[in-house]
């Protein structure tokens, strides 16, 4: 191996919080070589830019180096102002990396020159990003059923600014992320992954502009590539819990490589994910709040211990089932073995696991635990997340609705369809304990039904910190904003754990390439 590895630039637009950028910052950092160096994340959402500054200022210091008063800002001891005023230089180094602009016709020259200036002519350097995905995921599209002006959304088309962008700076590499739903999406009735990849084969075409005869081949990530072959784009898809993610997230990665560049990507390694216990378990236990009333523990403890006399006509059809169900249920209220607090600062302080994914989250510097605060939820939400924490404890499933007693079951207008098993069904999903977790998309900032802890005497749903640990990003890492736009932050994030193997793979690619860097 070369002792002197180059450090590539990298270039990250939709940026979001930075869990793409992340990955990418996190390759070669241990042995001392960090392979990547961002000049320019872009990013329009302010709570989001605040978010990648923060993290930008964070990455402008060594490995192992960020001062003292890092630490002391995420332990509130110190706010934002006088962390940045205490490091003027490194605040403006972050400044020039992490850009808070939105992308389009208007900031297009802007843009153009940033990039072309902080490039400085390098050769070798990478493209990722991936458009916001709400217009084309299936819980989007199902949401704007009967919508006219849906086809016209210009969420659709803003993959165009990113081909824009390859056109006028013909990156080597691009890694373009999107969300599964792509694959059934259509605009006007035609399939948008096969416009999208047609787009990205062939970009000046797609846009009638003149760029010299500038092509692309498109590799997947998780496919070995038949020579002189297509990639169907279905291979397109990377199956998260298969690289070591902690959950079963399911996105499209579609990697570039400029026509006249003689590389191409090796597919992503297989090895096995930590179960959701064993990447939170070891977070100080906490209890939910009520919504609108006192959130006195006392009064808490009585919304629960309503559930007492609610279990009793348990609609499972599995009798023997139902009796541990609520046995299971009447154990746990009679213990009493229940959090008294909302919210801990208490960090483990020690790496909870040998498992190179867990392992990848930890900093020993780290004396102080943020975003673990527990939300507020309606009184019968309390006793319907603790009956399905039950259910799943004793079955090792997450209960359907038509499994919750009568009583339990929510006032809305779709319980009939559901108890017929045509829709939201599992609209109260139990992230099971010795399993992946379900996909964290940014729903997560509207409620917690989805996302519901496997723990029945905490009665909640995962905090932010729970969930950007099981999207894999490390405990030193703040998500900036009002705790819904951190829900949301976290949703739309690329694992960084799996940012960084796909950052490794690109790196070998750009140190294969002829010439210099």
């Amino acid at each position: 191996m070369q002792e002197h590895l180059p450090t590539y630039p990298i270039v990250d637009l939709f940026a979001g919080p930075g869990g793409l950028g992340e990955g990418f910052a996190g390759v070669g950092e241990r042995e001392g070589r960090p392979r990547f160096r961002s000049v320019a994340s872009i990013e329009s959402n302010k709570f989001a830019y605040r978010t990648l500054l923060l993290r930008h200022f964070f990455r402008t210091f060594p490995s192992g180096g960020a001062p003292s008063a890092y630490y002391d800002y995420l332990g509130g001891d110190i706010d934002a102002e006088e962390l940045f005023s205490a490091h003027p230089e490194q605040l403006s180094a972050a400044q020039e990396s992490a850009l808070e602009i939105s992308l389009g016709e208007e900031s297009r020259e802007k843009v153009r020159k940033i990039i072309t200036d902080r490039l400085s002519g390098k050769r070798k350097w990478v493209l990722v990003g991936g458009p916001p995905c709400q217009a084309y995921s299936m819980a989007g599209r199902s949401r704007r059923t009967g919508d006219p002006d849906f086809s016209e959304d210009k969420k659709h088309l803003l993959y165009k600014e990113y081909l824009k962008i390859i056109i006028d700076h013909r990156p080597p590499v691009f890694v373009m992320e999107n969300v599964k739903g792509l694959l059934s999406a259509k605009i006007n009735g035609e399939s948008t992954i096969d416009r999208i990849v047609r787009d990205l084969k062939d970009p000046s075409n797609a846009l009638k502009k003149n760029a010299n005869n500038l092509h692309y081949q498109l590799f997947s990530l998780s496919e070995d590539q038949i020579p002189d072959r297509d990639m169907p784009p279905r291979f397109f898809v990377v199956r998260a819990e298969r690289y070591g993610i902690p959950q079963a997230r399911h996105r499209m990665f579609i990697v570039g490589i400029r026509s006249d560049v003689n590389s191409k990507p090796i597919p992503l390694r297989n090895h096995k994910p930590p179960s959701v216990s064993e990447t939170i378990a070891d977070l100080p236990r906490i209890r939910s709040g009520i919504s609108r009333v006192d959130n006195g523990h006392q009064k808490w403890l009585e919304e629960i211990n309503r559930l007492a006399v609610m279990d009793r006509k348990n609609q499972l059809g599995d009798a023997t089932q139902g009796t541990d169900v609520s046995k299971a249920i009447r154990s746990h209220l009679k213990t009493g073995k229940f959090p008294k607090e909302r919210s801990s600062s208490k960090h483990p302080r020690k790496c909870f696991s040998d498992h190179d994914t867990l392992r990848s989250m930890f900093d020993r510097r780290l004396n102080v635990l943020n975003g673990h605060e527990a939300r507020s939820h309606m009184p019968s939400d309390l006793r319907r997340y603790m009956f399905a924490a039950t259910f799943a404890e004793q079955t090792s499933r997450s209960p359907k609705l038509q499994d919750f007693p009568v009583r339990l079951w929510p006032n809305h207008k779709n319980v009939d369809r559901a108890m017929l098993g045509a829709t939201f069904s599992d609209r109260f999903r139990v992230q099971l304990r010795d399993s992946v977790s379900k996909t964290v998309t940014s729903h997560i900032s509207k409620d917690g039904h989805y996302y519901i802890h496997y723990d029945p005497t905490q009665c909640r749903s995962l905090t932010v910190r729970e969930a950007a640990r099981i999207q894999t990003f490390p405990d030193n890492f703040k998500f900036e904003g009002p705790r819904t736009e951190q829900y949301h932050q976290v949703g739309n994030a690329v694992p960084p754990y799996l940012a960084r193997q796909i950052g490794e793979i690109i790196a070998d690619m750009l140190d294969s390439m002829n010439g210099e860097a």
